[in-house]
């Protein structure tokens, strides 16, 4: 079977305008995989649920008891410990689960400002 002769460069003229367009398209044209999409969208809502639940570890932190002991527990950690204090002091602990969650932590911890002057009264909260 013969066949045309402008067939050959057609075929690769189609096989490297395929392959060009992938490339442009996946490095500048904004292209993503399932995987990449399902990744940015888990980290899109955790970090909305995350910003969500600050201002109820405010409100846990502006209603406890202990407060004056507790924030003076976290100020004199060592700013990589003072996630772990504020964990500690139940402040991260959404109501309903039973252990405390990191990031909250880490977005309360910069929404408290724990080093402020302590001539501040100690009853304002940063709502940043």
């Amino acid at each position: 079977m013969n066949t045309p002769e402008w067939l050959k460069p057609g075929i690769y003229g189609a096989v490297i305008g395929a392959a060009f367009v992938g490339v442009v398209g996946f490095s500048w044209g904004g292209w993503v995989t399932d995987g990449t999409a399902n990744d940015r969208a888990m980290a899109m809502s955790r970090n909305k649920v995350v910003a969500s639940m600050v201002p109820v570890c405010l409100d846990m932190a502006q209603s406890d008891p202990a407060r004056a002991e507790k924030l003076e527990t976290i100020r004199a950690a060592s700013t990589y410990q003072r996630r772990d204090a504020l964990m500690t002091a139940g402040w991260a602990t959404v109501p309903g689960t039973d252990a405390p969650n990191r990031d909250i932590a880490q977005a309360c911890l910069a929404a408290l400002d724990v080093d402020r002057s302590p001539e501040r009264p100690e009853n304002t909260i940063d709502e940043g």
